[in-house]
């Protein structure tokens, strides 16, 4: 009989690659790793071999398909540079890549920029989406900021959850910037005729 990888109770390895590229003070992955909450690896060698890898670079949205993997295998995060990733992820990495789907940055030094999240913030998205709610939320509870994170991305969160797959996370983002775009538009066109308005 084959052997379940994930026990009964057991939370998703998280594991993080690490290039010594930030601020320790700063850095959310050693963080992480202090709180016993990471497996931390500065060596590509290292990493799981069929985990989810999230890659920036990936052409498949992380879904919660992805659940019984990550439940099995984990889930990997990068702690460096978008440069250093690209190269690294040119290398053969081992795992599957996946890239998270657009979400705003809670912490305070991106905060409200899309594509901006911090290593922690990709893992508890990440765990989010794949169903494991509460490990996503034990991920961030160790930052003073961590529940902005959940507060600002409520809606896209439950949205990319509620997602059978790749292909519906991919309509959900489409929609959100389209609706984005005609929000924008809308602004401009109002300013526009308030400024004309005040003209006459």
């Amino acid at each position: 009989m084959q052997r379940c990888a994930k026990q009964v109770g057991q939370s998703p390895r998280l594991t993080i690659y690490h290039a010594n590229q930030c601020d320790p003070k700063r850095c959310t992955g050693l963080k992480l790793k202090r709180h016993g909450l990471v497996r931390l690896v500065t060596k590509t060698k290292f990493l799981p071999k069929r985990a989810i890898v999230l890659n920036p670079f990936s052409e498949i949205a992380f879904s919660h398909a992805d659940r019984e993997r990550i439940a099995n295998f984990g889930v990997v995060a990068l702690d460096c540079s978008w440069e250093h990733a690209e190269k690294v992820l040119s290398k053969h990495v081992k795992g599957t890549s996946r890239c998270l789907p657009i979400l705003m940055a809670g912490n305070p030094v991106n905060y409200g920029k899309t594509t901006k999240l911090t290593t922690a913030e990709a893992l508890a998205a990440a765990l989010y989406i794949a169903g494991f709610k509460d490990e996503a939320k034990k991920v961030l509870s160790i930052f003073t900021w961590g529940h902005t994170f959940f507060e600002l991305n409520a809606v896209l969160l439950e949205a990319y959850a509620a997602a059978q797959d790749s292909t519906e996370v991919i309509k959900i983002m489409q929609h959100m910037l389209r609706k984005s775009v005609n929000e924008k538009k809308n602004l401009s066109n109002s300013t526009k005729q308030k400024a004309e308005n005040a003209t006459t």
